[in-house]
């Protein structure tokens, strides 16, 4: 794998430990501005609605600029909203810096997405996706812990600070990186091509009932992923009746494990989608069933939550894949679509799990809602898995 990709790869772990380190700076967040926690919480919903817009509005302003200073930029931009939210002292620009952040992120991810597949073979889009997802998960295990220590002992806005500072080398490595030309190709993979395809065309790939069916299963599949790891705090503390401080040995357990099943589904997702879609799409369904049964179980709890960290990351970074090659006549936005598709889960998950909280006793309501999203997309996809996953899509680039 070109070593570019690592590098986005890097980019990819500093924005996900700003999307997700909110969690733990919430409180100081409050107390500095002097507005209540709900209000502070408005930056992670802030977040969450720009990455949403960012990504297709991202893809189809900068689809004619060359692909290299587009990334370069978002990264730059990305690191100065958060030089901007650490110096700030007042809220509403905090909120400001986060909504942009959040669409430079989406931009980022949606080009980046489009970029790697077209730095590997064409039969090597898994891969290639794996290693940009893995540096998300990497941001669950390392990255999101690291900031929650590092908010409590210099303050949230050493946090800030770190992550635009990570900014610095990714950026400069990938403005390096990107000049560089593979030794298998005479010809630079990321050099710009007129585009042949209008945005209008691109936009219209829309209407596929296939890229739509699979956009629909890979929001499924990550909203009930996030309903469970938005709320798998309670579920630790109150379900399980363990300490606080097992809530963060939790959450390394499930990075861990979803490290794993992006790097493990990376070599399936392009060859064998059909055993990840459906095999592992199974066993995802009876994973979430039996943390519902087994969360009083501290041994089984914590056991569970690794695996099912492996299988939703694997299913559902292998169905982002699906998208892309399902996009394949939109070569500007099919990244937009697969982040679309990605983010719309992780928001829409949390929101399903907070009602499931409010009418269902006790803290397991996010974890039935997880069994129905996965239970639904499994069932969708099954009949369907010819139009997902051609037995010949690597040969044919889903085309």
């Amino acid at each position: 794998m070109p070593f570019v990709l690592y590098l986005l790869a890097l980019v990819v772990f500093a924005m996900g430990t700003s999307e997700f380190m909110l969690a733990g700076l919430v409180p100081d967040i409050s107390t500095n501005f002097g507005i209540s926690v709900g209000t502070a919480g408005l930056l992670t919903s802030a977040f969450a609605v720009g990455m949403v817009i960012g990504a297709p509005a991202m893809a189809a302003l900068t689809r004619r600029l060359p692909v290299k200073a587009t990334l370069v930029g978002c990264v730059v931009v990305f690191a100065l909203s958060h030089a901007v939210g650490a110096l700030t002292p007042d809220f509403t620009v905090l909120f400001i810096a986060r909504v942009i952040a959040a669409v430079v992120n989406a931009g980022f991810l949606a080009v980046a997405l489009v970029a790697a597949t077209k730095l590997v073979a064409p039969d090597a889009k898994g891969r290639a996706v794996a290693i940009l997802l893995a540096g998300t998960t990497v941001a669950t295990v390392a990255g999101v812990p690291a900031g929650a220590l590092l908010g409590t002992a210099l303050g949230w806005q050493s946090t800030f600070w770190a992550i635009a500072l990570l900014c610095i080398p990714a950026a400069v490595g990938i403005a390096a990186g990107f000049t560089a030309q593979p030794d298998d190709s005479s010809k630079d993979p990321t050099e710009e091509e007129p585009f042949s395809t209008s945005l209008r065309a691109e936009l219209s790939q829309l209407a596929s009932p296939r890229l739509v069916l699979t956009m629909l299963l890979a929001a499924l599949v990550n909203a009930g992923t996030f309903s469970t790891l938005t709320f798998l705090a309670p579920i630790v503390t109150d379900t399980a009746e363990l300490s606080q401080w097992w809530v963060s040995v939790a959450l390394v357990l499930f990075g861990v494990g979803s490290f794993i099943g992006v790097t493990v589904a990376g070599r399936f997702s392009d060859s064998r989608p059909r055993i990840v879609i459906v095999g592992g799409g199974s066993v995802l369904v009876l994973g979430w069933i039996a943390v519902a049964i087994f969360a009083t179980n501290p041994v089984a709890l914590l056991g569970l939550i690794f695996a099912q960290g492996v299988l939703g990351f694997a299913v559902g970074s292998t169905l982002i894949t699906r998208v892309l090659y399902a996009a394949a006549s939109a070569p500007t936005m099919a990244g937009a679509y697969a982040t679309a598709a990605l983010n719309i889960g992780a928001a829409v998950g949390p929101v399903l799990a907070a009602v499931a909280l409010s009418v269902m006793p006790g803290a397991l309501g996010p974890v039935w809602v997880a069994v129905v999203a996965t239970a639904t997309a499994l069932l969708v996809a099954v009949p369907l898995l010819r139009l997902i996953a051609p037995v010949d899509s690597v040969l044919t680039s889903d085309t």
